[in-house]
C-alpha cells in the first residue's frame, strides 16, 4: 500500500509538473491582466560607444511603431553590463559622448521587469533583438519561463498578468512561425548590402558571431537564401566562434570572378568583434588575412541594427508576440 501511495504521489507530482511546463512554453500563463503595457527590448550589448547607436536605433524604431506602449532596454551579456557599471563612476565622460542614461545604467532582465512591475507595467512582451535562438535567447527564455510561472494564494497578488517572449531576428525552432521564412525576411533588409557589393564588384562577406558549444545550420541556410535572392553578389556568412568560421570558406573565394571583398559585420552592432577581430589591424583578423591571401577588402563598420528594414523586423516580431498573449500593443 506504501508503494502504491507513493507511485500515485510521484504521478500527481509529474503531472501537475507537465501542466505547468505546458502553460509556459511561450513564457504566458493565463489571460492579460488589466495592467498597463510594455516591451522589454534584450540586446546582448556593446561596450563600443560608436555602435550603441545600432541598439538604439531598433528601440527608436519601436517606440515609434508603438508610442503609446512603454519600451525599455535590457543586455542580457554580463560581462558588458559589468564595463558599463564600472562606467558609472565617470558618468559625464559618457554622456558627453551622446551615450543614453538608458544605456549607462542599463540593468540585467530581473531587475529591469522588476522595474517595469513596480511602475505597473504587468503585461510585458520580452523582445530580444539577438540574431538567432542559440545560448544568449535560449537562457532568456529560461528567465521569462520561470518568471511567467509564479503563482500567488489568492490571484490578485499575482505579480505578472502576461510576459512572453518574441523571437530573435532570424527565428527561432517550432513550428508556429517558419524560421525559413523570417531567414527570408532578413535577407530582404540586407538588398543595400547586395547592390552596393555588385556596384563595387566585391564579393560579399559577413562575419557572424556564432557560438562554439551550439551550432547551427542558420548561417549556411541564409547564405544560401541571399545567394537565391541576388545571384550576381557571390555571398558567404561565416562566424567569429564555431562553425563556419574563415577557414571553412577560404577555399570556396577563388571560384568568385573578383579578388575584391566587401566585409561587414552579420551582427547587430559593429562592436568589439567588428572593430578587432573583423576588422582590426592584428594578422589574425579577417581583413588582414583576407590581405595576405591578395584580396582588397574593404570594411564596413555598420552593425544590422542601423539598417531601418531591418530594426522593423523585431516591430512585426513584437507584434506577433502581442497578437499570440492577447495583448493590443498601442
Amino acid at each position: 500500500m506504501t508503494k502504491l501511495l507513493h507511485t500515485l504521489s510521484y504521478v500527481i507530482v509529474l503531472s501537475l509538473c507537465m501542466a505547468v511546463t505546458v502553460a509556459s512554453a511561450s513564457g504566458t500563463m493565463g489571460k492579460p491582466g488589466s495592467g498597463k503595457n510594455a516591451i522589454l527590448l534584450a540586446s546582448f550589448g556593446t561596450t563600443v560607444p560608436k555602435a550603441v547607436s545600432a541598439i538604439t536605433n531598433i528601440s527608436d524604431t519601436v517606440r515609434k511603431a508603438y508610442p503609446e506602449t512603454e519600451v525599455r532596454i535590457t543586455f542580457t551579456s554580463n560581462i558588458i553590463r559589468s564595463i558599463w557599471k564600472k562606467r558609472q563612476a565617470e558618468p559625464q565622460k559618457w554622456l558627453d559622448q551622446g551615450i543614453p542614461e538608458e544605456i549607462l545604467y542599463i540593468k540585467n532582465f530581473i531587475a529591469t521587469v522588476g522595474d517595469l512591475l513596480e511602475d505597473g507595467y504587468t503585461n510585458i512582451v520580452v523582445q530580444p533583438t539577438h540574431m538567432f535562438f542559440m545560448e544568449q535567447s535560449h537562457d532568456l527564455q529560461q528567465y521569462v519561463n520561470g518568471l511567467a510561472s509564479i503563482r500567488t494564494m489568492k490571484d490578485r497578488w499575482k505579480p505578472i498578468d502576461t510576459l512572453v517572449m518574441g523571437r530573435p531576428a532570424l527565428g527561432m525552432p517550432g513550428d508556429t512561425y517558419s524560421y525559413h521564412e523570417d531567414v527570408a525576411a532578413v535577407c530582404r533588409t540586407l538588398a543595400g548590402d547586395a547592390e552596393a557589393a555588385r556596384k563595387s564588384g566585391s564579393m560579399l562577406v559577413y562575419m557572424g558571431h556564432g557560438n562554439e558549444h551550439w551550432s547551427t545550420g542558420i548561417y549556411t541556410e541564409t547564405q544560401k537564401k541571399m545567394r537565391e535572392m541576388y545571384p550576381d553578389v557571390a555571398t558567404f556568412i561565416g562566424v567569429v566562434e564555431g562553425s563556419p568560421s574563415l577557414d571553412d570558406f577560404m577555399s570556396h573565394l577563388k571560384y568568385s570572378k573578383t579578388r575584391k571583398v566587401m566585409l561587414k559585420p552579420f551582427m547587430i552592432v559593429a562592436g568589439d568583434h567588428a572593430t578587432n577581430d573583423m576588422a582590426g589591424p592584428e594578422e589574425d583578423s579577417w581583413k588582414s588575412i583576407l590581405n595576405k591571401e591578395g584580396y582588397d577588402v574593404q570594411p564596413v563598420l555598420k552593425g544590422l541594427g542601423l539598417n531601418n528594414n531591418f530594426a522593423a523586423l523585431f516591430v512585426d516580431h513584437i507584434a506577433d508576440a502581442a497578437s499570440d498573449a492577447g495583448l493590443t500593443l498601442k
